[in-house]
């Protein structure tokens, strides 16, 4: 049973930083996209930053230049650094995982069908 617990998260002022963590299990299959999501309340899921099994990594163009996102197959982990956080960045952040689709597609559009998701983690930024 594959399972994604995600860590990290808090409060934060603009301006400031934080760090998201998840750990993957279960996996039997070696190919797979690993991500970071956010969903405020009203609006859709979106994609903030994912990495494909061959490192492969792509980001939401609001968040270039200040997310840093960091896969380790061998560990199966997924960090999301954040910095220079923006009131704008709070939101639900879900780590999420899929065998089919690609980290270049997810970070535009999350498929209705995406396979795995964490829990969730709130983050809130204060201007």
């Amino acid at each position: 049973q594959v399972q994604l617990v995600e860590s990290g998260g808090g409060s934060a002022q603009a301006g400031g930083s934080l760090r998201l963590s998840c750990v993957a299990s279960g996996f039997t299959e070696k190919h797979y996209v690993m991500g970071w999501f956010r969903q405020s309340p009203g609006k859709e899921r979106e994609g903030v930053a994912a990495v494909d099994s061959d490192g492969s990594t792509y980001y939401r163009d609001s968040v270039k230049g200040r997310f840093t996102v960091s896969r380790d197959s061998a560990k199966n982990t997924l960090d999301l650094f954040m910095d220079n956080l923006k009131p704008e960045d709070s939101a639900m952040y879900y780590c999420g995982a899929d065998e089919v689709y690609g980290a270049w597609y997810v970070v535009r559009v999350v498929p209705p069908d995406f396979h795995y998701w964490g829990q969730g983690t709130q983050v809130t930024v204060s201007s």
